[in-house]
């Protein structure tokens, strides 16, 4: 019976891994290479920048004006040079560097956001499906656009839901290290609380019309996604669409989500051309939300973009200022990201953690109709908002800890009972995985100690201003010689990037072979079937 269930979700992958490839392919140029760079109508210059900025030789990876980093994986931020990225005027660190391991003695608690981006795993897939090499790739992940974290929690894990009244379903197994056999692996595993019911949606689509959308997969697919979207609304939704370009424009203002067909016209009649002033559209976008305000329903601001800003404001720190001064209307900002030439990570990202919403990245119609359909609930509807973590290591037991993956949602421990300051948001029955590795001291006795590490979640309700506290212990109990399967397919993505960015920390050889022997044996759901198929991918590319 298991045998023929393999066979069959590995018969669904194949067809779905397909039909992304398709809608993810770009156009080769004359040397039969990938030309992920360019846009129609837009200047395809060979430095033209993009997503993981690789430019048009992929080997490399090209910032504005052409200039090249050489990055060092094993570099330490001091040693690290500072480019212009999308802002010739401030010097911006893009490269990424993993967290270290932490002294007990010296520091016994580890404070961050919550994150349930999605957005470097997609980009991951189309850069695959475009056909990069492992070394490109590895060339790529010096810089901060392939997020640890947000490719192990683009997939579900079978984790428990909350208990009555709670907030949070936690999960913890510790078990060997699969890349160091002198370390532990703690796995946590929360699942949020679904929604019973559907609450009524006031929805604006923010929607970037400007020239450097006209490619296939920006506009049209953005297009793709939103009637997607329209089509699980109903009577009790409110749909308004403001578009900018050069300026903004608001195309549809307050229609019932009944009135498919109008929406939908009007989201197909868009056009694209012009320059891109993000600023008046975010601002425009909120004014209207503000106006078909539902309270106690869900009023979120979609934006969808690649993020290339070029009139009003356009750094990174600018936009989240802008956005700040909105969040506290009870307006959500969700941002959906298009195309590879021109696309400002930084932007998109820092949106997002500042608006209360969530980050996507689609790379074709099939990851547009799984956000809008499959995961429509934990994709618009937050549960909790302003998530903290923060974990306490007993010093007798750990000697040092490693948090692993969200490096850009770090906290100073001080932070956390701050309700000022701001933290990620949590939809409606969204999974989230966080890693660390431990160092454990050798054991004197034989006692079993269920609570040398504490774990504090820190939230608030959609509409609260005061947060909530919930707290959990772990320990020997959590230790497990023979790990579940979502450990070690959690694992095994964790390994993948770190092999992506030369991980100094691997202590034993990882390699595409070995990853995807692990998951041999292992019962996939489809989009786990198809990290496997593009682990094959790459090592095919290899040989």
């Amino acid at each position: 019976m298991k045998k023929a269930q393999r066979i069959i979700v590995s018969v669904i992958a194949f067809i779905l891994v397909i039909s992304m490839a398709a809608c993810a392919a770009a156009p080769k140029n004359e040397d039969g290479m990938f030309d992920i760079t360019g846009d129609a109508g837009m200047n395809n210059a060979p430095n033209s920048p993009s997503y993981g900025y690789p430019n048009a030789n992929k080997g490399e990876s090209a910032l504005e004006g052409g200039v090249t980093l050489e990055g060092d994986a094993d570099a330490s931020p001091e040693d690290a040079p500072a480019e212009d990225i999308g802002d010739k005027d401030e010097a911006v660190d893009q490269n990424i560097y993993e967290n270290p391991f932490i002294k007990v003695e010296e520091m016994d608690t580890s404070t961050f956001s919550a994150d349930v981006d999605t957005a470097s795993y997609t980009f991951l897939r189309k850069m695959i499906n475009q056909g990069y090499s492992l070394s490109e790739l590895q060339n790529t992940a010096k810089y901060n656009v392939l997020r640890t974290e947000e490719m192990v929690n683009y997939f579900k894990y079978d984790y428990a839901s909350p208990a009555e009244n709670e907030a949070f379903g936690v999960n913890a197994t510790i078990s060997k290290s699969p890349w160091n056999d002198e370390t532990y692996l703690m796995m946590l595993g929360i699942k949020a609380t679904e929604i019973e019911e559907k609450t009524a949606n006031n929805l604006v689509f923010l929607i970037d019309a400007s020239g450097s959308m006209s490619s296939a997969d920006k506009l049209p697919l953005l297009q793709e996604a939103f009637v997607f979207l329209t089509e699980q609304l109903d009577e009790n939704d409110t749909v308004s669409i403001v578009t900018y370009a050069g300026s903004e424009r608001v195309v549809l203002e307050g229609a019932s989500g009944n009135k498919k067909q109008t929406i939908i016209d009007a989201i197909n009649d868009l056009k694209a051309g012009g320059s891109t002033n993000g600023e008046a559209g975010i601002n425009k976008a909120y004014e209207i939300a503000e106006v078909n305000f539902k309270p106690g329903g869900n009023n979120r601001i979609i934006l969808a973009s690649d993020g290339d800003l070029n009139v009003g404001i356009r750094d990174p720190e600018q936009l989240e200022k802008l956005v700040e001064e909105k969040r506290n209307s009870g307006i959500f900002l969700s941002v959906l990201g298009f195309g590879t030439g021109n696309f400002r990570d930084s932007n998109m990202s820092a949106i997002a953690q500042t608006g209360n919403g969530v980050y996507h990245y689609i790379d074709c119609s099939a990851e547009a109709e799984r956000i809008f359909t499959d995961s429509l609930l934990s994709t618009i509807y937050t549960v909790a908002k302003d998530v903290k973590f923060q974990l306490t290591f007993d010093k007798e037991y750990v000697s040092e800890y490693r948090l692993i993956g969200y490096e850009n949602r770090m906290l100073a421990n001080e932070d956390f009972d701050d309700d000022t300051k701001d933290a990620g948001e949590v939809g409606s029955g969204h999974t989230l995985t966080v890693c660390y590795e431990l160092k454990l001291k050798n054991r004197e006795t034989e006692e079993i100690r269920p609570d040398w590490v504490k774990l504090a979640i820190r939230y608030k309700q959609p509409d609260a201003d005061i947060s909530k506290l919930s707290e959990y212990y772990f320990g020997d109990e959590q230790i497990a010689g023979e790990p579940d399967e979502d450990f070690v397919f959690a694992t095994t993505v964790i390994e993948f990037s770190m092999l992506l960015r030369n991980s100094k920390y691997a202590k034993n050889e990882i390699t595409l072979e070995s990853l995807i022997e692990r998951l041999d044996g292992l019962t996939l759901d489809t989009y786990k079937a198809e990290f496997k198929s593009l682990l094959n991918t790459l090592a095919n590319k290899q040989s």
